[in-house]
């Protein structure tokens, strides 16, 4: 048996990990007997040397292992999740449980916290007065069994090592490891008792996936995965160069949600929104087709059945139904600061990173993990890419309580607005599908 400091050599020198020396690292780990620095080398060292598919689907495993796992197999239907790489504005969550639930397919749903610059679908959850997303595995199964759907946080049930781990890699800069990545969401999405998964991977500036091709090589990784633990499991490239919809900020997110399920919703959150929903209602076996899955979404918003949905989602939970059905009544923040257009013409881009990261400073995400955040903080934008604006016309309004960053923070959005003279062609939302058969490919 190699010591702790021989496997973190043998990484280190780029040498493939058997799965014993994988499992003594996670077990030492966990019982305490392998210190944070010695896990921190080894995270590192995984970062700059990578894993096998062997070395990944080992992790996998060990991490499932580590924990509790949730059988589902007594609700009825293929029970289906989504998960998304994480973006700025990124709200589909929210949208996609109750649409894809009132359609008639289970949607166990564990989702994270805000990561770095991008949002999160818990902190957004939490922004609802009362809402709660820590369920026990018992509780969580008969909401599900009850509504359709249930949206909760990482249970310290379900893969304890991950959770573990996962704080450590959040502040060592080892987030973006393709294995470690893989290894992280696919233990989850399997601990949950999901049958298959739905993945959208984020491309471009407001991404962690920087291009198409770290977007492509992370869904084949986590396709993979999927196949070997016989979830179908398919992928969608898609665009994070601008913030997607309207609002940033987690209340102003949650009264988006309430526009879009009511039929106001901006064109490029919904298109997005049916198509994910539609790849998730096809793979549930509620349509034949993703496309007769997406005009399925569409007929339960149009119909008024998601908003129906949404609303006892929020009541199971515990959440404020009032506030959802009157959001008007939400305190607002004490500093609203609009940002005019110096030029008439075309917006042809907006910095989704420069945004993600000024919503931080009005207080809508976090510098340090204990930081609090203001449910109330954010940006909404009043026009979006391929619009037309007139001079003098506002673009966006940030909301904060904190007077200081006011003046900073519109410069930092403003120099990330790109305004041209002529029409800019309409931006693709969805850059790529993916499924098994890229498996065949490599």
């Amino acid at each position: 048996m190699l010591s702790a400091y021989e496997i973190i050599l043998k990484k280190r020198n780029g040498l493939e990990l058997s799965r014993e020396e994988i499992a003594q690292v996670i077990d030492g780990y966990l019982k305490g007997e392998i210190p944070d620095y010695q896990m921190s080398a080894l995270l590192m060292a995984i970062f700059f040397r990578g894993m096998s598919p062997v070395e990944t689907w080992t992790l996998t495993q060990l991490f499932i292992n580590s924990g509790e796992k949730i059988d589902l197999s007594d609700i009825p239907g293929i029970k289906v999740d989504k998960h998304s790489t994480g973006g700025v504005g990124d709200k589909t969550s929210i949208l996609l449980a109750p649409i894809v639930a009132a359609a008639g397919v289970p949607v166990p749903m564990i989702s994270g916290r805000g990561l770095g610059h991008t949002g999160g679908t818990l902190d957004k959850l939490e922004s609802i007065p009362g809402f709660r997303i820590k369920y026990s595995v018992r509780e969580f199964h008969a909401r599900l069994a009850r509504v359709g759907t249930c949206l909760i946080g990482p249970s310290d049930q379900l893969t304890p090592a991950d959770k573990k781990i996962y704080a450590l890699r959040d502040v060592t800069a080892t987030i973006d490891s393709t294995p470690l990545i893989v290894a992280s969401i696919m233990s989850k999405k399997i601990a949950e008792g999901t049958d298959a998964l739905v993945l959208d991977i984020k491309s471009g500036k407001g991404a962690f996936m920087k291009n198409y091709q770290q977007a492509y090589d992370l869904a084949h990784a986590l396709i993979r995965i999927g196949e070997l633990a016989a979830k179908k499991t398919v992928a969608y490239i898609t665009d994070m160069n601008t913030p997607l919809g309207s609002a940033v900020g987690n209340w102003l997110e949650i009264r988006e949600c309430i526009e879009c399920l009511q039929g106001k919703g901006k064109s490029d959150l919904m298109t997005l929104t049916h198509q994910l929903s539609g790849a998730m209602i096809f793979l549930g076996k509620k349509a034949a087709s993703i496309e007769e899955g997406k005009q399925v979404s569409e007929k339960m918003v149009n119909t008024g059945n998601a908003w129906d949905k949404f609303l006892q989602i929020v009541r199971e939970q515990e959440g404020n139904v009032d506030l959802i059905l009157h959001p008007e009544r939400y305190p607002e923040s004490k500093y609203q600061q609009p940002y005019f257009a110096p030029e008439q013409g075309w917006i042809s881009g907006i910095d989704a990173m420069q945004v993600g990261l000024v919503a931080i400073d009005l207080g809508a995400g976090r510098k340090k993990s204990d930081d609090r955040i203001d449910p109330k903080a954010g940006i909404i934008f009043h026009k979006n890419v391929g619009e037309f604006l007139r001079a003098g016309e506002p673009v966006f309004t940030l909301y904060t309580d904190k007077p200081a960053v006011q003046i900073e923070a519109v410069e930092k959005i403003a120099r990330g607005i790109t305004i041209l003279s002529k029409p800019v062609a309409e931006k693709s939302m969805i850059l790529g599908y993916l499924d098994k058969s890229i498996l065949k490919e490599n």
